[in-house]
């Protein structure tokens, strides 16, 4: 009996708290998520025209091949920052994980360029609920301070190495198997990104008892779309036709009406007072402008890569191997200019040397050597974007208050997805336009310079933006 009794008292202990993990395997986990949700981002674009031969893709078609997964990234992203710091960061990473994993098999089992579009909006939204939960695991696991630079700066390389390592690895994988296993590698390595999360990460939240904002979501995402699809009209009706000014008027209804719904909701998904906080509002501004030109950088490098030059696929990923190189550096390279510099500067100097690279890809040829085509103005822009991304996010996410780091990081990742959608829309409709339906080498290439032109006037912008208002006094200590 006696025994009986000890035991069922040591039934009733509670059990020891868990020790935390390491910060360098929370760090580590929360990397490997943000690679997937970024390299898919890019990894698609060598295999557009294999898609389109398998499937009979239009050209806008191939287009919404990308926004579908970047519109519904960016427009559900606040709501999955919100919903991570109520129901807990940790939460929210399986659970986007687990249905952009799911998202990706869809896709890479379509028979249908409907199946596959609908396939790439629901990897959009697994994305969106997973990325904010990324940047605020990290900068939870990291304290405040030279070492929460570092790991900001990990976290952006490798995000960044993924936008870049998408070309290489798409173009393998359609070389060697075909354009599905670009969505279908995600299963394997997502599974394993789970499983791992499962055993080491620890929960954490600010929740507060607040209702998540659907309305307010649904209401941007569908801003979103509809403003992307009138601007993806205009290339075939022209900018004054009504199949173009209907959508963009419904587009801007459903954007104004976000905010009346953000202005009056007790529990809104962007509270507008964040925009007041000056490092909050000019570094989303920048990541805006910034994201619009240089997201759409991937897009247009590996369609001149195949179209105009003839690279293969795996070919074309190759040659942007120097490129990704360089993004990575770029993002390691920014604190260590922080600490001497400050953020504000950083983040200026990084988007000068982009637009550099802009402007000299915007010279291309429809016969240019690789070397002065693609990998040297290629280095400069993605170099630049590295030293860029860091320093702003680490000024946005300095303006939150803690029970908002993950609705600020969200709002970061969405200015710069939502910015690349915008952009993407707005350069391949310049760019198409340019072209005159010419699908010859000479034609191509000139709609190809139209859009790096246009994105260094963007870029610029942003340079003028930076400077007259990004916080001066803060940086990295």
């Amino acid at each position: 009996m006696t025994a009986m009794l000890e035991a069922a008292e040591v039934a009733r202990r509670p059990r020891p708290p868990r020790s935390a993990p390491p910060a360098w395997l929370v760090v580590a986990l929360a990397c490997a998520g943000q690679f997937l949700v970024v390299l898919d981002v890019s990894v698609v674009n060598v295999a557009l025209p294999s898609m389109r031969a398998d499937l009979g893709m239009s050209e806008s078609g191939l287009q919404w091949v990308v926004n579908a997964y970047s519109i519904a990234f960016a427009g559900f992203m606040l709501l999955g920052g919100r919903a991570g710091d109520l129901y807990g960061r940790k939460r929210m990473f399986l659970v986007g994980l687990g249905l952009f994993t799911a998202a990706s098999l869809a896709g890479g089992l379509a028979q249908g360029d409907a199946e596959l579009l609908i396939a790439r909006a629901v990897q959009g939204l697994g994305a969106a609920v997973l990325a904010p939960a990324t940047l605020t695991i990290v900068t939870s696991a990291v304290p405040e301070g030279a070492a929460r630079a570092r790991a900001i700066a990990t976290w952006t390389a490798v995000g960044a190495g993924g936008g870049a390592a998408g070309g290489f690895v798409g173009g393998l994988l359609v070389d060697t198997l075909s354009w599905r296993w670009v969505l279908l590698i995600n299963v394997p390595v997502g599974a394993l990104v789970l499983l791992g999360s499962l055993l080491w990460l620890i929960e954490s939240r600010s929740g507060d008892g607040r209702r998540l904002d659907l309305p307010g979501a649904l209401l941007v995402t569908g801003g979103l779309a509809v403003l992307a699809y009138g601007i993806s009209q205009t290339e075939a009706e022209g900018w004054t036709a009504a199949a173009t000014l209907l959508p963009l008027a419904a587009g801007l209804a459903l954007v104004g009406g976000f905010l009346l719904v953000e202005s009056r909701t007790a529990a809104p998904l962007m509270p507008l007072g964040l925009l007041r906080v000056r490092a909050v509002a000019s570094a989303n501004a920048a990541m805006f402008l910034s994201g619009s030109a240089m997201f759409s950088m991937w897009y247009f490098m590996t369609l001149y890569a195949q179209n105009v030059l003839g690279y293969s696929p795996l070919a074309a990923g190759a040659a942007l191997i120097p490129t990704s190189l360089a993004i990575v550096v770029g993002s390691k390279l920014a604190p260590r200019f922080m600490r001497r510099l400050g953020a504000r500067w950083v983040a200026v100097l990084g988007t000068t040397v982009a637009v550099a690279g802009f402007a000299w890809q915007s010279t291309m040829t429809a016969d240019g050597a690789y070397v002065t085509a693609i990998m040297c103005p290629g280095i400069l822009m993605m170099l630049g974007a590295g030293l860029a991304v860091t320093p702003l996010a680490s000024l946005a996410i300095s303006g939150a208050a803690p029970g908002e780091a993950g609705l600020v990081s969200g709002l970061v990742n969405t200015s710069r997805t939502m910015g690349g959608s915008m952009g993407l829309a707005v350069l391949s409709t310049l760019a198409a336009a340019r072209t005159g339906g010419v699908a010859s080498p000479e034609a191509l290439t000139e709609g190809y310079a139209l859009a790096f032109r246009v994105g260094t006037v963007v870029l610029l912008c942003g340079v003028a933006l930076m400077l007259a208002w990004l916080p001066r006094k803060i940086s990295a200590n």
